[in-house]
């Protein structure tokens, strides 16, 4: 496969520095059996600039620095939108007690709430601080938005934001076709569908972004 690979990534430069449009580049290798998805790459390898020979772009690279630093914006990120989360159904429960829950009745109700509120006194300025320090550096270098860690964590947040929203459209099908709907078990799925929707809405829109803009 890399033999192969490595062949296409030839034939491209080589086509393109022939001066072959790219939409001919396409049709010949479709026709001779390569998939869209190893084309795709290969031809995004070069910039669409008028040059005598092709112009490679920035590759995806992994930085130990960058690592860290977004390991610990989106770690934070998961901390403060769970706690957010649990201190909301907290607020509702005590606004909107079940009788026939004596959990928030105890002392079990205040510890929870105290949990989530130092969490988010301090894990949701820790993830403000570190994206200003990214947004920062990709506004000095806009390579670095080809960081391979970047990527990697921006589809898990979004991936685990589609499995939070898809789970809360469930509970809420089922409860509607049991007909328990109240208006605690509304509020919650309201708190975790804008939770989990802005997540999901904010990074989506950062990567069609980046798609157009690149």
């Amino acid at each position: 496969m890399a033999t192969s690979t490595e062949e296409l990534q030839r034939f491209v430069r080589e086509a393109l520095a022939q001066g072959q449009p790219r939409e001919a580049i396409v049709a010949v290798l479709a026709q001779a059996g390569w998939p869209p998805e190893h084309v795709e790459p290969a031809l995004a390898a070069y910039a669409d600039t008028p040059f005598p020979i092709p112009v490679p772009r920035p590759r995806p690279y992994l930085s130990p620095r960058e690592a860290f630093l977004y390991l610990l914006m989106f770690a934070t990120l998961y901390l403060s939108a769970w706690h957010l989360g649990s201190l909301v159904f907290d607020l509702i429960n005590r606004a909107l007690p079940d009788p026939a829950d004596g959990m928030y009745a105890s002392a079990a109700f205040d510890h929870s709430m105290r949990w989530s509120v130092a969490t988010l006194v301090v894990a949701f300025p820790v993830f403000l601080l570190v994206a200003r320090v990214l947004s920062r550096d990709l506004a000095a270098t806009p390579a670095k938005r080809l960081s391979a860690v970047r990527r990697w964590l921006t589809y898990l947040t979004l991936f685990l934001a589609a499995v939070a929203l898809v789970g809360d459209l469930i509970a809420l099908v089922y409860r509607l076709l049991g007909g328990e709907l109240s208006l605690r078990f509304m509020l919650k799925v309201l708190v975790v569908g804008v939770i989990a929707g802005g997540v999901f809405g904010y990074y989506l829109g950062e990567l069609r972004r980046e798609e157009r803009e690149g």
